[in-house]
């Protein structure tokens, strides 16, 4: 019997031998500080039965990967696997040399790869070597100088430096634009963040050659192209010609590409909505049809989407933009479908340290509870940003504790929202000085309270004012002011004393539609002076009003600052409740921006404002119309209009005509100015406490330059006018200077 196991075991060997490959055993040398079933887990190795040059290089890829091992080897030595290993030493302690901020110091051991009591891997030390690098040419360092040193402590043990040379910040010389063949350097210099240095701006930051800067600038020029139709523009590189540590120049290579004009636009609604509800979208659509282009019309429509989705209280209400590109023109539609049946689970408010939470809640159109609508959360974060009290709001979705529901994190960061300011004014018919003092979040509570005086050669003027920008978080303002006026006016033959107190709301009614109320309370002391006329003396005395006021405003433009296209429309009335004399008045106003080409805007503006007695009421002085310099400019504010006598006594009416326009390539592209031309038209008339006052319905008109600079004391505007027709008793003014700055 033994015999033929024997043979058969040798007939099993002949039949079936043992393959070379096979591992019948693992060796693992070098190893102090990780155990081997560690390592056979980071190597995956007991997944692997038989050697092959692939598994090899597999397990070297693997334990690599781990950054604990300098040195790995693996050998196969009959049918036995053997890893030898060289482990990184362990970095005992992370030493910043050379840079004096703590806080700086703690960025830096945040954001790179070597950490305190982690392996000392040489691969990554050069990497951090960069990042810090980068990281200090992000703030304009940029031949900032990074060292390291090992300190051993042991076998197994080593410091860590990181020995840091600043050096100086690299300022701008000059910017300049390759490729521009549609739009001005000056233009484009207005539109990046990065700034030329002049020594008036010793405290920009925007003038320091900075990787962060230059990322945004590239990020505004590609937004700005876009916006003018240049669909498809490039900014091919940004370049920065180093002139030495201090100096650099600032090259940004842009390719326009054609410009796009907007061929059709339609939507295409999913079937489970009323297409009726959007049918008001079609005025938008024939507006915009045969325009250039624009990332931010696309914005206006989806904006007005989201406003008819809301208004209509849909539900799961999801779009998308299909954009068809063809030649130069391009076809836009409008999805318009359902999504994802969610609610919101919970509703959570981080990073407010000042602000209470309710003012936060306040302005979150959704509860607990409630659909959850991006579209919605979307439009909440805007009114957050909108306040004047947060540096920045996000938001996280996270899922909930069920598939349907989520979970929405607001974090919040606020910003010092306490605000100081002065301010001072130089023309020709004297000075003015103003300063100020605001608080945007008081006592956390969102709410605003300023204090503000205006001081000129004829009045002293205070006023004290409280606003909530969300009363009762209800989506509308309160506003509350007492002011104390003084005024002496003798070429207006009259004095007088101001008391009034005031509250009033406003909210938007519609989408760029808001709507005003108020009502206010004020006692006039007014006092004519020995000078003026039997007629005039008889307006002196003291008045008291009760009055309550609305207001109507469409703001189409689109932007607040230095507009382009879009306009701006306002209505205002004052009705008397109970008043010793009763008036009734009226202001209208209208500003429209176009622009004429490339480099020029054009504005039109149109303003009239009326003041009438009620029964036998007269308008008393104080009351009565005049024009402000800005309006007609060329003429001293209330020196134009009805006389009586001698005094400029105002008028029951008053109205402007003003057209500007920029005038470019006028002055070089370094001086920081620029000039545009007016032509304004104005009159002030009617007098309905005397008739035999002179008065004159000859239109008043100028025409001119302004310059505006910006300074090394701040902005100064210079208007340069002459008068085209006036009348003989009119006090002009042909040249007006302004200085003002904020701090």
């Amino acid at each position: 019997m033994i015999k033929t196991l024997h043979i058969f075991f040798i007939f099993f060997i002949l039949i079936f031998p043992l393959k070379a490959d096979d591992i019948n055993s693992i060796i693992i040398n070098g190893n102090k500080r990780i155990s081997d079933e560690t390592i056979k887990i980071y190597g995956e190795i007991d997944k692997i039965n038989k050697y092959s040059e692939k598994n090899s290089n597999r397990i070297l890829k693997n334990l690599y990967e781990t950054g604990f091992f300098e040195n790995v080897e693996v050998k196969y030595e009959k049918d036995i696997l053997v890893i030898n290993l060289k482990e990184y030493p362990i970095i005992n302690q992370l030493v910043i040399i050379g840079e004096k901020s703590k806080k700086f110091k703690d960025e830096i051991i945040k954001i790179i790869n070597s950490k305190q009591k982690k392996s000392l891997n040489k691969s990554n030390i050069a990497k951090d070597v960069d990042i810090i690098k980068n990281l200090y040419s992000s703030l304009g360092y940029n031949f900032a100088k990074v060292e390291t040193k090992l300190k051993k402590i042991n076998e197994n043990n080593y410091d860590l430096l990181f020995e840091i040379d600043r050096g100086e910040k690299t300022k701008i010389s000059k910017i300049n634009f390759i490729g521009n063949n549609n739009v001005r350097n000056t233009r484009l210099k207005n539109i990046i963040a990065s700034e030329e240095d002049k020594f008036w701006k010793v405290i920009s930051k925007n003038t320091v050659l900075s990787k962060n800067l230059i990322n945004f600038d590239l990020r505004l020029l590609t937004n700005y192209y876009k916006s003018i139709g240049f669909y498809d523009v490039k900014i091919n590189s940004n370049l920065a010609e180093i002139i030495n540590s201090e100096q650099a120049e600032l090259i940004y290579s842009i390719d326009e590409g054609n410009r796009f004009t907007i061929e059709k636009i339609s939507t295409n609604v999913d079937e489970v909505f009323d297409k009726n509800i959007f049918f008001q979208l079609n005025k938008t659509y024939k507006e915009l049809a045969g325009q250039y282009y624009s990332p931010f019309k696309i914005k206006e429509v989806l904006d007005e989407i989201d406003e008819i989705v809301i208004s209509n209280n849909l539900q799961f209400v999801e779009h998308n933009v299909q954009e068809e590109v063809k030649d130069d023109t391009i076809n836009i539609i409008f999805n318009i479908f359902e999504g994802e049946k969610k609610l919101i689970e919970r509703i959570n408010i981080k990073g407010n340290t000042v602000t209470n939470e309710d003012v936060i809640r306040g302005e979150i159109i959704s509860d607990e509870g409630d659909p959850f609508i991006l579209v919605g959360l979307e439009k909440s974060i805007s009114k957050l940003k909108s306040r004047n009290i947060f540096k920045d709001v996000k938001y996280e979705i996270i899922d909930g504790s069920d598939s349907n529901l989520k979970i929405v994190d607001i974090i919040v960061e606020e910003r010092p929202t306490g605000e100081i300011s002065a301010g001072a004014g130089v023309g020709t018919s004297g000075g003015a000085l103003s300063i100020g003092i605001k608080e945007n979040n008081w006592l956390g509570t969102g709410k605003a309270v300023e204090f503000k005086m205006d001081l000129d050669e004829e009045s002293l003027s205070g006023i004290l004012s409280f606003s909530d920008p969300n009363y009762n978080y209800l989506g509308n303002s309160i506003n509350y002011f007492l002011k104390s006026e003084s005024n002496d006016k003798p070429d207006q033959g009259y004095e007088n004393t101001v008391v009034s107190a005031g509250v009033g709301t406003s909210f938007e009614q519609y989408k760029d539609l808001r709507v005003s109320l108020g009502t206010s309370f004020s006692y006039d002391d007014l006092r004519t002076l020995s000078s003026a006329t039997d007629a005039l003396k008889k307006n002196s005395g003291e008045f008291t009003e009760l009055s309550v006021n609305y207001g109507l405003s469409h703001d189409k433009r689109d932007r607040t600052f230095m507009p382009t296209s879009g306009g701006v429309t306002s209505f205002s009335q004052t009705i008397p409740v109970y008043a010793d004399k009763s008036f009734i008045s009226n202001t209208f106003a209208h500003s429209s921006y176009k622009s004429l080409t490339e480099n020029i805007v054009g504005a039109g503006k149109f303003y009239v404002s009326s003041i009438n007695g009620l029964g036998s009421d007269d308008v008393r002085l104080s009351k009565r119309r005049s024009l402000s310099g800005k309006r007609l400019r060329g003429f001293e504010k209330g020196k134009i209009g009805p006389l009586d006598g001698t005094d400029h006594i105002g008028g029951n009416y008053s109205a402007a005509l003003n057209f500007e326009a920029n005038l470019p390539n006028i002055l070089p592209e370094n001086t920081n100015a620029d000039i545009g031309a007016f032509l304004d038209f104005g009159n002030v008339w009617g007098v309905d406490y005397d008739s035999s006052v002179e008065t004159s319905n000859k239109v008043r008109s100028s025409a001119g330059f302004t310059l505006n600079w910006m300074s090394p004391l701040g902005p100064m505007s210079f208007v340069l006018s002459q008068n085209i027709s006036k009348a003989d008793t009119d006090k002009t003014e042909s040249f007006r200077f302004n200085l003002g700055t904020t701090f």
